[in-house]
């Protein structure tokens, strides 16, 4: 277990409010560099949470619960989201290997 800088593993100062609202509670990124370790502790506006899971799967696995942790209604308003987040042309791949980051805010 390890203190993190939150902009290890969160990407944007939008994704870090949305934390830090609680309106994402997980996050999924592409499976070539791991951000974090299971356990590992990181700040947002004061508030501290812990990674609580990391799993290693593919796009196709995503679901729309899935898609609501990371701060969309649906898996259809996720992808067209990531389309959007990735404007150098990004294509959903359901074999694409990603890694997704599960964490919970401290009590």
């Amino acid at each position: 277990m390890a203190e993190i800088d939150a902009g290890d593993l969160l990407p944007n100062e939008r994704v870090m409010d949305a934390v830090a609202d609680g309106e994402i509670t997980q996050l999924t990124r592409g499976a070539g560099t791991r951000y974090a370790e299971e356990g590992d502790r990181f700040a947002v506006d004061g508030d501290r949470f812990t990674v609580v899971e990391i799993e290693e799967r593919t796009l196709g696995e995503m679901t729309d619960a899935d898609a609501e942790r990371e701060g969309s209604p649906s898996l259809s308003a996720y992808k067209a989201r990531m389309k959007r987040a990735h404007p150098s042309g990004f294509e959903w791949n359901d074999d694409a290997d990603v890694l997704t980051y599960r964490f919970e805010r401290d009590d």
